[in-house]
């Protein structure tokens, strides 16, 4: 689909070719960057942020090993937490933060309250405050009097250490309020949970149409027990009580409760859900609101009845005899209440009130026809928030005809603190829906695939009729207007190219990818058929950024060419360069035979020339070397007889393994400084570090068949180095302070790959001197970093190339204790960093912990 939505979009401009709409691969990556749209921020989604939050809580206590006394415990206080990591605090220092420490939940021994006293453990306090009280016992007792114990099942068990979100599973029992009575709740059961978003069906009910969906922190949803509580009726939902007799509610009801007593959902889910504000209005008073029903227009409401402080009760307003009423409970809080005239002010249409006469609503006109009152713009909530959204955002949307489909959404004007959102590829178009800016309906770009969610994503328009064009198979489906469009200047106009399966792939390219690829593309615009090729061939790839980083190089001064931009993408990441493609007929043959000289394949791997049975290049017989091109010479094994002169005739050994050492070696350095040579992009700063070992199966070392002091000469100009390139940092130190280096280090040394088989005292000596070269300094620590406060950490990233995240460790009050406890995944989540910077700094935290294990571990 996507070779098809490429060269239709070229030619567009035909006539007479009817078109559809298809669906395609949707990355919003991609998306974002080829239309230049922009996310909502992360920000201002607040019920998102809030789900990703930990479950504890600073201010909890939990039981403690004692650091310095085997066998013994005592309370500590959670003083912030970072994802899994809990800083704490030993009860009984006070205010003081010197002995602060930090533990992983998952690995440290960690109990609630009264731990201790069940099973027969000393509670004994830190010997460096144990005279500081006479009575401990009474001093634990005022501590722990009115405080929150952490829960057991988040220390142990199947749920510890999990966020809030992943504390409510499958089969939970909840109480939910009656839409339409406030004071009514009824129990419903958790069937799915996408992030928090939880899809409910009332307990009795075996129907899926008449589950639900809400956010975990919908005022709604209450923990089961609450009605009874706080004396209010459990009875089913009031729409739907007649489908069941009493005694089969009650039944259904009571195997739910003790389904859910055996593992009830812990209190810690409801802690983020906000109080109801007392609200104003009086009944009878009119406002304005966003349909209930149909979330598309503002109407005219009226309150009709106040339960209590809390609830008011509002009626869409209709004034024809046989209208069914529309009523919906409310709260201060509710969203998409409004105050009188709010619609003029804002230059937004309001819905007439079916039934009444006049053609143009008046809102004077409307109170004296009633007799009724405006709500004081005080019963509002703050109506100029906008939360930092705005127009042609782009974000993710529940559909309000459809609640369990999230579509990608386009914000296409913000009033106050509400959103008109455009819902795409919706199989039936409708108008923009509305929704608050507090709505727990609308998520950030990313948000379903993070949760493994569908998203229903854009149409893209595609010609029937160039879907024959790309893949020409047969040659009668070409479209006629198409071909009579190339004759109109032959010159610029190429006729088929094919892709010749059998024919040797080289290293880069993956052959069973080739054979998937169509036979032929063309005829049409040189430029056109050749980007599509080299596409497919980018695509065809075991690394694409790598393909595409050569292509680069494949150039002719005397080519007339135009600039074409290429794409690869791989392991999530996006690459774009931008490649002159030849224009004219007569230079497309030189043009293939030079990618696939490049790419080090079969010179008619693709091409104008069509290979059948037997390539004429007789490349079925060839070795994997064969066409090895490099500064227009090929590069091939070296004979054995260039080995027996220097006595050496040991078989070369295997390097598969050790080269895949190098490989990781060079995955864990990430923060590299550029570094120039005289070679192409691929020895520059312009460096791919997550290659793998993709080359591995083609025989990647690359030998010289020249003397061998030819190779030394030539190895960091001529010969591609797989090696990563030293620092720039390093290079500096080396040439400020030229003393002897230090051999006898603990730290595997990286190295560049030997220019050829043979094993020879001179490839020894080259070799030695490149590891040298190559070599980093160790970081040398003057201090434990166990003992570094928050002040010394920010110092230490300040000296690093992570100076810019040196802010976030002071926010999180990170010392030298926490450092050493970061991982990727802990970084990645707490200081919502990409994965680049996160790496980056990992980088530098495990230069951090070499340091301590080989100065101060012992």
């Amino acid at each position: 689909t996507r070779r098809n939505t490429t060269i239709t979009s070229c030619f567009s401009f035909l006539p007479g070719m009817d078109c559809v709409e298809e669906e395609v691969d949707f990355n919003w990556e991609e998306y974002l960057e080829e239309t230049g749209a922009t996310a909502a921020p992360h920000t201002s989604f607040r019920h998102v942020e809030l789900s990703l939050q930990s479950s504890f809580q600073p201010g909890m206590k939990l039981e403690v090993a004692n650091k310095g006394s085997l066998d013994t415990y005592w309370v500590a206080t959670i003083i912030t937490t970072c994802g899994q990591l809990l800083l704490l605090r030993y009860c009984g220092y006070g205010d003081d933060r010197k002995a602060d420490f930090w533990c992983d939940v998952m690995t440290a021994e960690l109990h609630p309250v009264g731990w201790c006293a069940q099973n027969n453990k000393t509670l004994q306090p830190p010997e460096a405050i144990k005279e500081k009280y006479s009575d401990w016992t009474e001093f634990l007792i005022k501590e722990l009097t009115g405080s929150r114990t952490a829960p057991a099942n988040l220390l142990e068990g199947p749920l510890r250490g999990k966020n809030t979100v992943d504390l409510i599973v499958v089969g939970c029992i909840l109480e939910v309020r009656d839409a339409f009575e406030p004071s009514v709740y009824w129990a419903a059961r958790v069937q799915c949970n996408v992030g928090g978003r939880l899809c409910l069906s009332y307990v009795g009910l075996n129907d899926s149409s008449d589950d639900m969906w809400m956010f975990y922190l919908d005022t709604r949803l209450r923990p089961l027990g609450w009605a009874k509580e706080n004396n209010l009726s459990l009875k089913p939902p009031t729409d739907l009580c007649d489908l069941r007799s009493s005694s089969e509610w009650t039944e259904a009801l009571d195997e739910a409760t003790t389904e859910a007593l055996k593992s009830p959902l812990p209190l810690e889910v409801f802690k983020d859900h906000a109080d109801l504000s007392t609200h104003s209005f009086r009944a009878g008073m009119k406002l304005e609101m966003v349909s209930p029903k149909e979330p598309f227009h503002i109407c005219p409401v009226s309150v009709t009845k106040v339960y209590n402080e809390y609830y008011f009760q509002i009626r869409v307003d209709d004034l024809t005899a046989e209208a069914t009423p529309t009523r919906v409970v409310c709260h201060a809080d509710s969203l998409g209440i409004l105050p009188v005239q709010w619609c003029l002010k804002n230059g937004v249409g309001l819905e007439r009130p079916q039934g009444f006469e006049s053609q143009d609503f008046d809102w004077a006109d409307y109170l004296k026809h009633t007799g009724a009152e405006a709500a004081p713009d005080v019963c509002f909530p703050n109506a100029s928030q906008s939360r930092g959204f705005c127009k042609d955002m782009w974000l993710e949307a529940v559909n309000p005809l459809q609640p369990s489909e999230l579509c990608v959404a386009r914000i296409t004007q913000v009033k106050g603190r509400l959103l008109w959102l455009r819902l795409e590829g919706l199989t039936k178009p409708q108008s923009d829906c509305i929704v608050d800016v507090e709505s727990m309906n609308i998520f950030p770009v990313g948000w379903c695939e993070a949760n493994g969610y569908p998203l229903t994503h854009l149409l893209k328009t595609v010609c029937e009729c160039q879907k024959k064009i790309a893949v020409v198979q047969p040659e009668k489906h070409l479209c006629g207007c198409f071909a009579r469009k190339c004759l109109v200047n032959g010159k610029y106009c190429c006729s088929q190219l094919f892709v010749n399966h059998r024919c040797f792939s080289g290293p880069y390219l993956n052959k069973g990818r080739i054979a998937e690829l169509p036979k032929a593309v063309g005829p049409g615009k040189c430029a056109v058929v050749l980007k599509e090729i080299l596409t497919m061939l980018i695509n065809s790839a075991y690394k694409p950024g790598r393909v595409l980083r050569e292509l680069q190089m494949v150039e002719d001064p005397q080519w007339n060419c135009q600039e074409e931009t290429l794409k690869a993408k791989y392991k999530g990441k996006s690459y774009r360069s931008t490649m002159r493609i030849v224009r004219t007929a007569d230079q497309v043959s030189q043009f293939c035979r030079r990618v696939c000289e490049r790419l080090q394949c079969c010179p008619n791997l693709f091409g104008p020339t069509i290979v059948s049975d037997k390539c004429p290049e007789n490349c079925f017989s060839q070795t994997k070397t064969k066409y090895t091109y490099y500064k227009k010479r090929k590069v091939g094994r070296p004979s054995l007889g260039v080995n027996a002169q220097d006595g050496d005739m040991t078989k070369p050994a295997r390097r598969r393994k050790k080269r895949k050492a190098i490989f990781v070696q060079k995955k864990r350095r990430t923060s590299i400084v550029g570094y120039h040579t005289t070679e192409s992009p691929q020895d520059s700063d312009y460096y791919y570090d997550d290659e793998e070992e993709d080359f591995e199966e083609w025989g990647s070392e690359v030998s010289s068949s020249s003397p061998r002091e030819e190779a030394s000469a030539h190895s960091f100009k001529d010969i591609p180095r797989r090696g990563r390139p030293p620092r720039r940092a390093a290079l500096q130190r080396r040439a400020t302070h030229p003393g002897p280096e230090t051999t006898d280090r603990s730290s595997p040394r990286r190295t560049t790959r030997s220019v050829s088989y043979s094993q020879n005292r001179t490839a020894k000596n080259t070799h030695t001197k490149t590891e040298k070269f190559e070599e980093e300094d160790r970081l040398v620590l003057e201090t434990n970093p166990l003992e570094w406060s928050v002040s010394d950490v920010v110092d230490f990233i300040t000296s690093t190339d992570c100076a810019s995240l040196a802010k976030i460790f002071q926010e999180q009050d990170i010392d030298g204790q926490a450092l050493l406890l970061l991982t990727l995944p802990t970084v990645q989540e707490c200081m919502d960093l990409k994965l680049g910077p996160a790496i980056k700094l990992c980088h530098q935290i495990e230069r951090v912990k070499v340091a301590f294990y080989s100065q101060f571990a012992n």
